[in-house]
């Protein structure tokens, strides 16, 4: 009785890890490895064992930026299993991990969270920060907007319900200008939209206020243009040169 009086507060309880076949990913890959479980020191029953992909964002409030969490896909692994004192039970799994998961670039963390459910008990868990690096297609848009003259200052994932779409938030790619737009721009943003085969860039001008009308535009968020274009798996083979010249007729046109 006292064993399981301290199993259920934690002390002798089952263990979980973790383990992946690699750590460093892009959105939209298989996430694959293996659960090992460890019995503590009485039987326990595991109502459900279950995998979380987990990220932050910042959402503002009241001139105060608090951080929220959230879960990008909830993974179950198995259901109910009996776990035997000191028994080890090790269960592969496999997943895709979402393609709107963040990139981990600046300070942005992705984990993966994983727990078992246990019944009047603390239910035992491990967290595995994990590598997402960018698709390649996101690498030619960022490349191709640093060619045309800006330079990527700040990455960080906001609060938006109006861009957001499964989830309350985006990913911002801000870029200040540093060549021939620096007298127009204030800043440019990226925001990318994957999904399989095809990458949705929707691109953020923020004009420089110039005068009565532009200060009165920057006043109301006037000041602000939205442009949006795709790329496909087929856009793989062309030359980064070639996209930062469709980008840059994209920035003029809007700056006429």
């Amino acid at each position: 009785m006292f064993k399981k009086l301290l199993a259920s507060v934690g002390i002798g309880s089952a263990q979980v890890d973790a383990r992946l076949e690699q750590d460093s990913l892009i959105p939209g890959d298989m996430v694959r490895g293996e659960v090992h479980i460890k019995g503590g020191d009485v039987a326990q029953e595991i109502d459900e064992i279950y995998m979380y992909v987990v990220t932050h964002y910042e959402k503002e409030s009241n001139d105060s930026k608090t951080k929220e969490e959230c879960t990008l896909v909830k993974y179950r692994l198995s259901e109910r299993v009996q776990l035997k004192p000191k028994e080890e039970v090790v269960l592969p799994f496999a997943f895709q991990l979402p393609y709107e998961t963040p990139l981990t670039m600046g300070r942005q963390p992705v984990y993966l969270r994983t727990g078992l459910d246990i019944k009047n008990a603390i239910d035992p868990g491990d967290s595995d920060f994990i590598e997402v690096r960018p698709h390649p297609l996101m690498t030619k848009v960022l490349d191709a907007v640093q060619q045309i003259g800006f330079q990527l200052y700040k990455v960080d994932c906001e609060y938006n319900r109006h861009l957001g779409r499964n989830h309350p938030f985006v990913q911002e790619f801000e870029f200040r200008p540093t060549g021939p737009y620096r007298s127009r721009l204030e800043e440019l943003e990226v925001v990318f939209y994957l999904r399989d085969g095809e990458l949705e860039v929707l691109l953020e001008l923020d004009k420089r206020a110039r005068g009565f009308m532009g200060a009165f535009e920057e006043a109301f968020n006037l000041d602000e243009r939205y442009v949006r274009f795709r790329l496909t798996n087929a856009d793989m083979n062309r030359h980064t040169h070639v996209i930062a010249e469709a980008i840059e007729a994209l920035i003029k046109k809007q700056l006429r």
